[in-house]
């Protein structure tokens, strides 16, 4: 399923929260760069008491303008963050629903055969009955076997012929039944078969209505995150304004050494929270203890495929497949995608959607958590149903994932913001 927001210190928003802390250092550094001298052997001019107060006030405003910028992008990164993961929300549905069609699908074949089966097989016995009405009109009597009894030679053969038109008879009274109940199972399988393929034919539509929700949020996240770096192009272009500014108001020696003992201190970038150092306690576990066996097939599986592209919605259980509009023609794997195929080269069947795959597996306590595990994080890690990645949990603080778009099938650290829980497929 799905990728999403995955913030934490080894998740792909490090970088982008990184940036924002790097405009306020770097906003810092210019301040003093700025105030350092600027020629260092010309004999410094006094400046004027106006002049200071001039270089300080133009100083406080670079930095108030950056600081404000600062703010703009974290909120910024927060909306494309919350973008990215509707978009994984709504794709995990639609991944779900349409498995559910695919299996309504092969139940409506099913139920298709056998209406097909049951029409041939009354078919037979209709003309079973047909050939008996068509010998009884030709012979000219509703009881075409006294013909039979009264043309036979003696009593023996009377009595031997009379036998057998009996037996004959009740063949017919059986034909005539089998008619009757193979009209009603006929009758039954073809309303089976109407109704499982109505069904199919809703849960298709009710899919592509959640496919186009999730394409919908997907592009929207995309142009969000591509204005966020175009705006942060524009802060560093910014910051470096502001470093010529600054170096140019302060100019001499002497108006440097002033100006640095009031050194405007710069508006702080938002931070981002500490890191969970270690596993949150209270997650659930009742898995056994698995086999060794599948989970080093599954992992072998999964990093034959490192270096792959990530293909929102692409990937399952036959391996890298094309992605969802708008990762239309990469072929690789979207995260559950990926954790989905390597358990299939292990055996194990799991379901497409990071969702299912958590609500319907075995489960981990983060202080068991085994290699091979499923680990699974979320926009609400107390919601099962607001996951939005899966990784597979490879030992010694280490997962493989597909991250995001963008990215590819990798080795990362574990992390713990956002953790919602694990799952043990091989148990």
């Amino acid at each position: 399923m799905d990728s999403g927001i995955r913030s934490s210190s080894a998740g792909p928003s490090r970088a982008r929260t990184s940036a924002l802390r790097v405009a306020g250092t770097a906003l810092a550094a210019l301040v003093l760069v700025g105030l350092t001298p600027a020629v260092a052997d010309a004999a410094p001019r006094r400046p004027s008491d106006s002049q200071i107060a001039s270089a300080r006030a133009q100083a406080d405003a670079v930095a108030a303008r950056i600081g404000a910028l600062n703010e703009q992008l974290a909120s910024a990164q927060q909306d494309v963050d919350a973008a990215h993961a509707s978009a994984v929300l709504a794709l995990d549905e639609f991944q779900a629903t349409e498995a559910a069609a695919e299996a309504a699908r092969g139940h409506a074949e099913q139920a298709a055969a056998a209406a097909a089966q049951a029409t041939a097989d009354l078919g037979v016995a209709r003309d079973d009955v047909v050939s008996f009405a068509r010998r009884t009109f030709m012979e000219g009597s509703a009881y075409p076997g006294a013909t039979a009894l009264l043309t036979a030679g003696d009593p023996g053969q009377l009595i031997e012929r009379a036998a057998l038109l009996e037996a004959a008879g009740s063949h017919r009274s059986d034909v005539l039944v089998q008619v009757t109940v193979l009209q009603e199972q006929a009758t039954a399988a073809e309303a089976v078969a109407r109704t499982a393929s109505a069904e199919a034919e809703q849960l298709q539509q009710q899919a592509a209505a959640q496919l186009a929700v999730a394409q919908s949020a997907e592009v929207s996240a995309r142009a969000q995150a591509a204005e966020l770096s175009t705006r942060q192009a524009a802060a560093q272009t910014e910051l470096a304004a502001a470093q010529q500014q600054l170096t140019a108001l302060v100019g001499q020696r002497e108006a440097a050494e002033r100006a640095a003992a009031v050194t405007p201190v710069p508006t702080p970038a938002p931070t981002a929270p500490p890191a969970v150092a270690n596993p949150p306690a209270g997650n659930p576990s009742n898995a056994g203890a698995g086999s060794s066996s599948a989970v080093e097939a599954a992992i072998a599986a999964a990093m034959r495929y490192r270096g792959a592209p990530y293909a929102w919605g692409g990937g399952g259980t036959r391996g890298p497949g094309p992605g969802q509009d708008p990762d239309e023609g990469v072929i690789g794997f979207d995260c559950s995608g990926l954790t989905q195929y390597a358990y299939a080269q292990a055996g194990i069947s799991i379901a497409r959607n990071s969702r299912a795959q958590y609500a319907s597996l075995p489960k981990v306590s983060s202080n068991d958590l085994q290699r091979g595990d499923l680990v699974f994080w979320g926009t609400d890690p107390r919601n099962p149903d607001a996951i939005t990645h899966v990784a597979i949990y490879l030992g010694g603080n280490q997962v493989i994932q597909a991250p995001q778009s963008g990215d590819v099938v990798k080795v990362s650290p574990m992390w713990w913001g956002g953790y919602t829980g694990a799952v043990r497929p091989s148990a």
